[in-house]
């Protein structure tokens, strides 16, 4: 690079870095950001510096406005919102046996309870696997455990596959679809790979351990299906007293193996079916048969799951049906925060948490309350890959995706907090612009101020007489009196090494109810502190946003707008 060159580059970085930052840059950033960005002024760093020093100089010199333009006229491309490289290879590693193969992947949930990070982790990945080989998704429910479900639940987790931006090509519900299920189970007792059993819950899980046939056994494969059909028979056996157990291996080391159940009576009010059905199959019978109708060729799966694998593949050779390839993953957990209906429901009920939309939680729609973009989810997730190891994420690690996202979209604006009066006599006008994002053009705001403004009562306590400010928007002013009434004179648009930098707001302010959550768990002690209210007062120009915008208040952090008066903290 010629000198010219070096300089041009110098300049670049310059004004992107003070239009960045209210109009301000320093040498010392301009030096790091150059070291990192251009690899052959590496090792000139001594020769460069006094032009860096120079440089900086002349642009911190300058308004915020001049700087805009030259940015406009001479460097357009830092105007771009800067759009992510598209990876050439994806996170997830490549498919096994798909040649020849339509690519069929499912999303099963359980309509048990409100769809979380978990939930996203196998949404996203297996519509990420549909669409690298231009195949399908389905999205099933997997509805037969009467009792647990909602109609809440179904409609919670639909909501949160459109809200992830998920595409799925079908709906399925199990529970549309029995009498398919029971066919199955009629064939596999006809080949007396299943018979029903009578004992005891106690009984069973004894014999399982112990790894001893029951008596129930040694029956016919006509007396079994006498039994199947008794276990439907309204006047037949009652909720607990009959099970269709798969003629597995009691002897196998693999304790799925051990007969488990396929089919159960289970007479509780289900959410779609009413009372219409009172046997109901297994999660080990019901998925992967549905799996093999709807020819799915990968069936994405907690790990969990692992140890079964065996007894899918076992039942469906029993039954001659074809097997989809099994991928396992493991769990998925933000640091501090419940991700299990098991975790998560206790807070509810013990009025821990008001409800699952709650922004400290890891519910999708807790975390789209708090102002995390689904984009930001999706990214995230294809981030951690695939693997079988359980993922304890720090929050940051997602709100470092959001931010990327959300950065060039949200609105800058003033708030303060305990507000105290700072007057101000000199100003070269009553009228002000201010931009509403320092390097992308999203229009300007005009503020009228009179002889005074607002500031935080923090940075009050904090000014001196004598001491030069910068009120971001306005100009330096000098510190002319502290204490209880204070004020300042203005001094001049711009000056340099004025490192103290304050909002403000008019008296004419909007007061709102700023809710900041943080962290809900340390270990297994429930923070009582994790959900903090502040009062803030913010500019006018707040009332022109729409609620679900999302705001970044100038050193304080990024906003959603709920209402009128009330934002939900989003992150730093």
């Amino acid at each position: 690079m010629n000198d010219e060159e070096i300089k041009n580059e110098i300049r670049k970085f310059a004004l992107q870095n003070a239009a960045e930052h209210e109009g301000q840059t320093r040498d010392k950033t301009i030096l790091a950001k150059i070291m990192g960005n251009v690899p052959e002024l590496r090792q000139k760093a001594k020769e460069i510096s006094p032009i860096i020093t120079e440089i900086v100089s002349e642009i911190n010199q300058i308004s915020l406005e001049e700087q805009q333009e030259e940015i406009k006229e001479n460097y357009p491309e830092l105007l771009e919102i800067k759009k992510e490289k598209p990876q050439k290879d994806s996170l997830l590693p490549a498919l096994k046996n798909i040649e020849g193969k339509e690519i069929i992947t499912r999303f099963p949930p359980a309509p048990n309870g409100y769809p979380h990070i978990g939930h996203a982790k196998a949404a996203v990945i297996s519509e990420e696997y549909a669409k690298m080989h231009g195949g399908k998704m389905i999205l099933r429910f997997e509805d037969t455990n009467p009792g647990t479900e909602r109609l809440e639940y179904y409609a919670a987790i639909k909501v949160g596959m459109d809200w992830l931006g998920i595409k799925y090509d079908s709906v399925e519900y199990v529970s549309d679809s029995l009498d398919v299920l029971y066919k199955k189970a009629d064939q596999i007792i006809k080949s007396n790979d299943a018979y029903v059993c009578t004992c005891s819950q106690d009984s069973i899980s004894k014999d399982r351990r112990e790894m001893t046939e029951c008596g129930c056994t040694k029956q016919s494969v006509e007396e079994n299906e006498r039994l199947w059909h008794k276990m439907f028979d309204e006047k037949g056996f009652k909720e607990g007293q009959a099970l269709l157990r798969f003629r597995g291996n009691m002897q196998s080391g693999n304790t799925t193996m051990r007969d488990p159940a396929l089919f159960r009576i289970n007479t509780k009010r289900h959410a779609r079916q009413e009372q219409k059905y009172k046997v109901w199959p297994t999660y080990d019978f019901a998925g992967i048969i549905f799996d093999s109708i709807s020819k799915v060729s990968h069936a994405m799966r907690s790990k969990e799951f692992e140890l079964r694998k065996e007894l899918h593949h076992t039942i469906l050779d029993k039954l001659g049906m074809e097997k989809a390839e099994f991928i396992f993953f493991g769990r998925l957990d933000l640091e501090g925060m419940p991700v299990s209906k098991s975790a998560l429901k206790p807070l509810i009920e013990n009025g821990k948490v008001p409800w699952y939309d709650d922004p400290r939680l890891p519910t999708l729609e807790g975390l789209r309350r708090r102002g995390i973009r689904p984009e930001a989810v999706k990214k995230f997730v294809l981030s951690l890959g695939l693997t079988k190891n359980d993922t304890v994420s720090p929050f940051a690690s997602l709100e470092a995706f959001n931010k990327k996202i959300i950065d060039g979209k949200s609105v800058r604006l003033h708030m303060v907090r305990n507000p105290k009066e700072l007057k101000i006599v000199n100003l070269p006008s009553n009228e002000f612009q201010l931009s509403n994002h320092p390097t992308i053009d999203l229009g300007k705001r005009t503020v009228n101020v009179n002889d005074s403004v607002m500031i935080d009562g923090q940075d009050a306590m904090g000014l001196k007489k004598g001491e030069s400010i910068r009120l971001l928007g306005i100009g330096i002013v000098k510190i002319i009196e502290d204490g209880l009434d204070l004020a300042a004179e203005y001094i001049s648009e711009n000056a340099e090494n004025i490192e103290k930098k304050i909002q403000w707001v008019t008296k004419e302010t909007i007061k709102i109810k700023i809710i900041v959550p943080e962290q809900l768990f340390f270990g297994e002690e429930f923070n009582e502190d994790s959900l903090k209210e502040i009062e803030g007062f913010v500019e006018q120009a707040y009332l022109e946003l729409k609620d679900g915008d999302e705001i970044q208040f100038i050193r304080f952090g990024y906003c959603r707008k709920e209402s009128t008066h009330q934002v939900i903290f989003t992150h730093k």
